[in-house]
């Protein structure tokens, strides 16, 4: 494809093609240093303002937990280049419990204090759950008990008590964290606010090609741990989290048409909730 015009005072040079997503062009590029940068253009679509929300939460966490946003022009930023080397790869080589380990260091990094005021265009949690609101309300609606129901209801109940407030990254995942010369960071963030283990709950259904790992109970429970330590918040708080994660996540695929991923994320929150209902 044809390399779009940059702006000028980035002073980049010889752009790769490295991704093409539904959200983005990403491309590789030298900086004047001579150090590799990356720049995402994004693309026309009906999420666009998660993006620009993300860039901002990165500009606010200035580089702590996350790659650095080294300039916003439009709808284009140049990034922190960050290397090639994602937590799944530590997943495939060292296994799920040092991957498990790594995300709750950078969790960490990314709720440490900030001297600075955060972004006011962080969406609000309860805002983010407004599509497996609407879902629930339509099976109630049409006489259905579903899981869809029950998530909506979990919702209700753990955002009416959150344990804290912050800026939260709100896209968490094994392919979201990089070891960079730097150690491990966290890309693309959503920019979202509320209870610190929202950020816990998508860590659950990832690898996205790795059931037998999302769907082992002894593996949800050992990562529940985990974060119940990370976050200082109730093993059960943390499940909670997970359940109404997926099925916010499996609420999107309906939107979307997507069938076979609404049933894959559904099964992994039922498979969380067989394992919540054994936290007493």
């Amino acid at each position: 494809m044809d390399v779009p015009a940059f702006p000028a005072r980035w002073e980049v040079r010889d752009p790769v093609l490295i991704a093409d997503t539904f959200s983005s062009h990403v491309w590789k590029v030298w900086l004047r240093d001579g150090l590799h940068a990356v720049i995402k253009a994004l693309k026309p679509f009906d999420d666009v303002e998660d993006e620009l929300r993300g860039a901002h939460y990165l500009a606010w966490r200035n580089g702590e937990g996350t790659v650095r946003l080294l300039g916003l022009e439009g709808q284009s930023m140049l990034l922190e280049y960050a290397g090639e080397t994602m937590l799944s790869h530590v997943l495939d080589t060292e296994g799920d419990a040092t991957a498990t380990d790594i995300a709750a260091e950078v969790m960490t990094r990314l709720l440490s204090p900030s001297d600075r005021a955060f972004p006011p265009d962080l969406q609000p949690l309860r805002e983010r759950f407004s599509s497996l609101f609407r879902k629930a309300k339509a099976d109630r609606t049409a006489g259905r008990t579903t899981l869809y129901a029950q998530a909506a209801n979990i919702a209700e109940t753990v955002l009416a008590a959150p344990h804290d407030i912050r800026p939260l990254h709100g896209d968490l995942h094994h392919e979201n964290i990089l070891c960079s010369k730097r150690g491990w960071l966290a890309i693309d963030p959503k920019g979202v606010l509320g209870d610190p283990a929202f950020d816990a709950a998508n860590m659950f259904y990832n690898p996205l090609d790795r059931d037998d790992l999302c769907l082992d109970p002894e593996r949800i429970a050992r990562m529940a741990e985990t974060f119940s330590k990370t976050l200082g918040q109730d093993v059960r708080n943390i499940l909670d989290h997970a359940i109404a994660y997926g099925c916010l996540s499996a609420a999107w695929h309906a939107e979307d048409g997507n069938d076979k991923d609404e049933k894959r994320e559904l099964a992994v929150a039922e498979a969380i909730r067989q394992v919540r209902a054994l936290s007493f």
